[in-house]
This record gives structure tokens, sequence and C-alpha cells, in this order.
């Protein structure tokens, strides 16, 4: 009994070493970090006094405009007009262009008298061709903006579109990644691009 009681007292003096310990690093990369709350993974307001469960870490997250709720499609053209759109590609594929949600966006933007194109060729999982396709529509059309309406592959392909519509010199493996692409960095500025992707045609998300 003696003995057993001695091993649960060396287990019990261990757990509180490591928890000294625990605390005692956070401590050091406390003061070895950037204090500054948005550059530091390692800020904690609590390290001084530092308890597990007790620390609190500061984040910061830079994120696009995201409006989301029911009928938030039909600001779109309301928003167009506001950053002074003059000529805007509306980008989508075959199937979702017959429905409800590509009408609030066309209903919007006829509303507020933005002048669009339609782009409803996108492929779904685009291919370099299907990139090509739309980049060239975008270069022929001169956009001042982009309305990408559809998932991932519209918004993909607008993105892309808008890019070297925006870099006209670029050939297209410069920003595509290495080693297959050269991986440039975007230097040049872009056009203003709408995403939305509407769930059962009532609440709706549009990112700037």
């Amino acid at each position: 009994l003696f003995s057993h009681h001695a091993v649960l007292s060396q287990g019990a003096a261990a757990m509180a070493g490591g928890r000294e310990r625990v605390a005692y690093l956070l401590k050091q990369l406390h003061r070895a970090s950037c204090m500054c709350p948005a550059h530091s993974h390692t800020y904690s307001q609590g390290t001084e006094s530092a308890t597990l469960g007790k620390t609190d870490y500061a984040f910061e997250m830079a994120v696009s405009n995201i409006r989301y709720g029911e009928g938030v499609t039909k600001e779109v053209g309301m928003d167009l007009q506001n950053i002074g759109a003059k000529k805007v590609c509306v980008m989508t594929d075959k199937n979702l262009c017959q429905l409800p949600p590509m009408k609030a966006v066309l209903d919007s933007l006829t509303k507020n008298g933005i002048a669009f194109t339609i782009y409803d060729n996108v492929r779904v999982e685009p291919t370099d061709q299907s990139f090509m396709d739309a980049i060239e529509f975008a270069k022929k059309g001169e956009f001042d903006s982009y309305i990408a309406v559809g998932g991932g592959s519209v918004i993909d392909t607008c993105k892309c579109a808008d890019l070297y519509a925006s870099s006209p010199e670029s050939e297209f493996l410069d920003y595509v990644n290495a080693p297959i692409g050269k991986g440039k960095p975007v230097k040049v500025t872009l056009k203003p691009l709408i995403a939305g992707k509407e769930v059962c045609f009532k609440t709706a998300t549009f990112v700037r």
C-alpha cells in the first residue's frame, strides 16, 4: 500500500512539473515574439500567468466583403452601379443559365441600368482550354467588372478570365503554380468581381 501511494505521489509531481514546464516555455515564446496580436502566432494576453485551459490567443482575418441572406442577389445591380460599372461580364454555365438565380441577377442589372454580356460556356471541372476560351472572351469584351453566378468552377473561371484580361501580355502558364507553370506573382490591378451562389433559390452569398 505504501509503495502504491509513493507511485501516485511521484506521478502527481511529474504532472505538476509538466505544467510548470509548459508555462515556462510559453513565457519564453512570449518574450521572444512580436507583441502585435495581428502578426504573432504566439501572442497571448495571459502568458505571464499561463495556466492550462485559460490562455487567450488573438488573431486577425482579412477577407472579402460577404453578404448573406434571403434576396441579396437582387442587390447586385445596385452594388455595381455604386462602383460605377459600365460594362459587366456575367459568367455562368449552361444549366444555371436557365435557373432562377441567374434570372435574379439579370433582372437586378437591368433594373439598375447596367449593360452586361453573358458568358455561359463555363465547364464543370475546368480544363486548360475552357479557361483559355473564357480568357479570350474577356479580352475581347474589355469589361470593367465581372459577376460569377455558380459554384467553384464558375468562380474559378471568372477569376482566371479577370486576371488574364487585366494582364493581356501574360502567357497562360505565367500564373500557374510551379513546377507546371512559372508561378509569377500577380502585380496587375484586377477588375471588380462579385461571386455568388444561391441555395434553394432563397438565400444567397455574394462575395466582393
